[in-house]
Formats: structure tokens, C-alpha cells, sequence
């Protein structure tokens, strides 16, 4: 038995949801198979997603189910013959849509009384007739929270437009069409190094033939090439790059053929928090950071590039200029808000609406205060500094920077109290206070902030 390939190639599709798409893609193909007979459901499955294709790779896929006995039930023996024993009408077209002589159908007994049947042998169907409905079921299944319409609206709906449609058994070509296209065995390599397309010659053959035309359309191995290049372009500047998993992910979700690329900045940038320059390199422009062996943020980035380029230097001029605004903004917004304490800011939360019902962030900040200087006294935790944490754990979301950087809530809070003088008890109780951010996140150690 042969394997199945199916790919669908798109526009490029939407990072964040890419690996799930092809797996849920790839699952729901399997299961669609293995209950029309077509393979196991335990078949091997490996799936295939890149920025511009969703794919999926089904092995011991029969070409035709196996033929298996079946019953069809027809009406109950004492209404299929009148008094003179003679055949009804309910009977006789019963027989007559089963395609057979009244002599050919057979009784069955039940606790219910009995029957006629027409048993018989049904052919299996054809993998060639079952994979456009395989096919529908598996796509309008997917995880796609918006999907897209495009040209004149008549060829479906996908998460992007579909550009082609490849469909392999083996080394034969499984006809059929949706999106307006037509099945067949071309796809295509990377965008620049191999803009031609490119037949595939078997279902087994793809991910080999496809890295033939620079494209890596495993994402996992995609994600190990991605990480084994970005910690090389680190060694070589001597430091080492954090590969935070969810950037990974994201910039692996992003590339067909991942080539690292490093970078710098001015050391003057260093003078602004960490964590921001972090944000700036990560969230924004899907830059992975370097550090020493302290571990200190130097001042380097390694980006990843979707092409080999003969010219890298120039890719990474680019890149510099680019974070360079990004930094110079993120500076601006440290210098200004540190010019205003951060207990001004808190008062004006009145302006901030928490929930209709339940008014303003001040008077949600008001509630907390005085909750938290309660519960501060019966337990023994330092009063002042948990209503002093409670009064200010909001403000930061007024300055500049949280603006720019909502991820920072708690942190910038940290760092501008910190510089307003505040007790280090205080700042730590502002920074931990979001805590747990998600399951599985640590839980704040402070007991001011255990308290709030």
C-alpha cells in the first residue's frame, strides 16, 4: 500500500496557527480514511507546514476499501403479505429499490418480531470517490477562526487564498478539484531559489524533493535547523542566544529556509532596561537576543532570513536601522516616564474604565488597597508596603512604555519605582503581582503580594 500526500499551497499563512493547522489537518484526513476503509486508524501520519503550504502524508493507504456484507432492513413479514400470501405493495417496492426478486430477500427474527432483509455484498469505495469528501470534511474541520474569500467568492473558503493542489498516491496523481483548481503532482520550491514549480514524483519522495528546491517543509525539523543556526551565529560572537520556545515557534512558522543572520546596536541602548530591549527585539521585530555567561544582555541580535542571500551584510544593515528606530522610541519612552513619579500617575486610573459595573481602575486600585491593609495586619505581613504595592500596581499602565509594550505590565511598574525611591519590598510586589501570568507559571514569592 501506498502513502497519500495532499497539499494544499496558499499566500502566506498566519504563524501563530500554522503547526496546528497542519496537524488538526493532517488528524482529521487519517481519521476521515480509516473510517471509509481506506488505511488504519493508527496509520503512521506526518505533516508538513510551512509559510506558503499545508501538508499532509497518510501511509498504507488502500486504493479501494474492502468489499464487506451488509444488511439492508425492509418492511416487517406480517405487513409484506396479505391474506393470500401474496406479496404487498410495501414488499414489493422494497424489493424493487434493493434491485432483486422478492425470492432473493431473507427474514430476520428479532425480540421485536420479523423481518426481511436483503443481504448482500458491498463493494468498498474507491479511494479516488472517497477523497473529495475526505477532503471537505477535513478542511471545514480545521481550527480557522476567519476564513478568507477570494476572486469572485465562488472557489470556497480557506484561512488564505489556495494557489495550487497537490494530490499523490504513490506516484499517481488522485484527480479532483476544489478551490477552482485541479489536483495534480506540482508544487513549489522556495519563492527565490526556486521560484519554477516542481513535480513530485511520489507521496514518499516530497519533503527529500521539496529540500531539493530549498524548502525545509518538516516543521519540526524546520525549528531544529532554526535553533542550530541561531545558537552558531551566537557562539560566533561570543555569547549565547535565548531561544524562548514561543519566538522559536514563530520565526520557525515564518521560513522555508532558515539562514541566521547577526546583528548589533549601539551599547548605549544597555542603559534601558533589559526586559524592554528584550520586548523590542522579540515581540516586535522576531529578533533572538544574546547574552554572556553572566547572564547579561549584550548588545547583538541574530535574526533568521527566508533566503541564502549573496549580500548579507546588506540584510543585516537593514535590520539594524530597523531596530535602531525601535530602540531610539523605547529610550525616548524610559527617559519620559521617569519624569513623572509613579504615584502621580495613579491618580489618574479614574480615567481608565475597568468594568462598567464595577467602575474605574482607581476604584477597583482604592478596593484592592484597602482589602490588601486588612488582610496585611491579620497575617502579619508589613501593612504600609502592601498598601503602598496596592496603591501603585496599576499606575504603570499610563506611561508611555506599557503603552508600547503591554507585555510589560508589572515590570516597567518595577523599574519606575525602583527610580522614584520606593522600598525594594514595594517594586518586586509591583513586578509580581500579575503572577501567574498562565498555567504553569511560577507564583509570586512575595507575601505583600500573596496578600493583594
Amino acid at each position: 500500500m501506498d502513502a497519500l500526500l495532499i497539499e494544499i499551497g496558499t499566500e502566506e499563512l498566519p504563524p501563530r496557527s500554522l503547526r496546528a493547522l497542519a496537524q488538526a489537518f493532517g488528524e482529521h484526513l487519517r481519521r476521515g480514511l480509516a473510517d471509509a476503509g481506506l488505511t488504519e486508524a493508527d496509520a503512521p501520519l506526518a505533516v508538513f507546514a510551512s509559510p506558503r503550504r499545508l501538508a499532509a502524508q497518510v501511509a498504507n493507504v488502500r486504493p479501494q476499501a474492502a468489499d464487506r456484507p451488509a444488511e439492508r432492513r425492509g418492511p416487517a413479514l406480517k405487513a409484506a403479505y396479505d391474506a393470500d400470501g401474496q406479496p404487498t405493495r410495501a414488499l414489493l417496492g422494497f424489493a424493487q429499490s434493493c434491485g432483486v426478486d422478492v425470492s432473493a430477500l431473507e427474514t430476520l427474527e428479532t425480540n421485536k418480531g420479523a423481518w426481511l432483509v436483503y443481504r448482500h455484498t458491498q463493494a468498498g469505495e474507491r479511494l479516488t470517490d472517497a477523497l473529495p469528501r475526505l477532503f471537505d470534511a477535513a478542511v471545514k474541520a480545521l481550527p480557522i477562526e476567519r476564513r478568507m474569500r477570494w476572486g469572485d467568492g465562488e472557489h470556497g473558503e480557506f484561512v488564505r487564498p489556495v494557489h495550487w493542489l497537490l494530490a499523490l498516491h504513490g506516484a499517481d496523481v488522485v484527480d479532483f478539484t476544489r478551490f477552482g483548481l485541479s489536483s495534480g503532482r506540482a508544487t513549489r520550491g522556495h519563492r527565490f531559489h526556486h521560484p519554477q514549480p516542481l513535480d513530485i514524483t511520489d507521496a514518499a519522495r516530497y519533503a527529500e524533493q521539496l529540500m531539493g528546491a530549498h524548502v525545509v517543509a518538516d516543521f519540526a525539523a524546520r525549528r531544529q535547523r532554526v535553533a542550530d543556526c541561531v545558537r552558531e551565529a551566537a557562539a560566533a560572537l561570543g555569547g549565547q542566544a535565548v531561544l524562548e520556545s514561543a519566538l522559536l515557534d514563530e520565526v520557525t512558522a515564518l521560513v522555508e529556509w532558515p539562514v541566521a543572520v547577526s546583528g548589533g546596536f549601539d551599547a548605549d541602548f544597555l542603559a534601558v532596561p533589559a526586559p524592554v530591549l528584550i520586548a523590542a527585539m522579540g515581540a516586535h521585530q522576531k529578533y533572538f537576543h544574546v547574552v554572556d555567561d553572566e547572564p547579561r544582555l549584550l548588545a547583538h541580535f541574530i535574526t533568521v532570513a527566508n533566503i541564502d542571500s549573496p549580500e548579507p551584510q546588506r540584510v543585516r544593515a537593514g535590520n539594524e536601522r530597523v531596530l535602531r528606530a525601535r530602540l531610539a522610541d523605547a529610550r525616548y519612552f524610559w527617559d519620559t516616564d521617569r519624569q513623572r513619579p509613579l504615584i502621580e500617575r495613579s491618580a489618574a486610573l479614574d480615567g481608565v474604565v475597568y468594568e462598567q459595573r464595577l467602575g474605574t481602575l482607581a476604584d477597583k486600585t482604592l478596593r484592592v488597597e484597602r482589602l490588601a491593609g486588612l488582610l496585611a495586619g491579620e497575617l502579619g505581613a508589613d501593612a504600609a508596603h502592601t498598601v503602598r504595592a496596592a496603591r501603585l500596581a496599576k499606575a504603570d499602565l499610563l506611561t508611555h512604555m506599557v503603552g508600547e509594550f503591554p507585555e510589560l505590565q508589572g515590570v516597567m511598574g518595577a523599574y519606575y519605582a525602583q527610580h522614584d525611591g520606593e522600598p525594594a519590598a514595594v517594586c518586586a510586589a509591583i513586578r509580581e503581582h500579575y503572577l501567574p501570568r498562565h498555567a504553569g507559571d511560577a507564583l509570586p514569592p512575595s507575601e505583600r503580594v500573596t496578600v493583594a
